[in-house]
């Protein structure tokens, strides 16, 4: 497993929901930080019965299933801490869903974990966590 970290940009503001407002704030922080890294955005939100993959990229020849978790507080541990054992089977499911949506099963692939931290002060942390985790089968 890779780790990189890196301070990210300023809060958005906008939005009603906090708790939504801070998970589209991740995500599109994170998928800035994909695309900063070289990385090509192939989906975002694909959906599967049970589960959803935020944001598929590409790096080279292989495709990225990445889960972004983002948190404003770190009282309950690490935002990656939360991509639980059912967390990881609903994300092998969607991913399988989606390779085979496209006809590619034996791609090779791997799956990511972007944990971002908001603090009060308006800045973020970014942690990448790459090759997080394997199929459990």
């Amino acid at each position: 497993m890779t780790r990189s970290s890196r301070e990210a940009g300023p809060r958005d503001p906008a939005g009603a929901d906090p708790r939504r407002r801070t998970g589209n704030l991740g995500e599109r922080t994170a998928e800035k930080y994909l695309r900063d890294a070289g990385m090509g955005i192939v989906a975002r939100g694909f959906r599967y019965r049970g589960g959803e993959i935020d944001l598929i990229a590409r790096d080279g020849a292989e495709l990225v299933f990445v889960e972004v978790k983002t948190r404003t507080s770190g009282e309950f541990g690490s935002p990656a801490e939360a991509v639980t054992r059912a967390k990881r089977r609903k994300l092998l499911l969607a991913a399988s869903s989606f390779l085979q949506s496209r006809g590619i099963m034996q791609h090779p692939c791997r799956f990511d974990v972007i944990s971002i931290l908001l603090a009060s002060d308006g800045s973020s942390r970014l942690e990448h966590l790459q090759d997080a985790f394997r199929s459990e089968n």
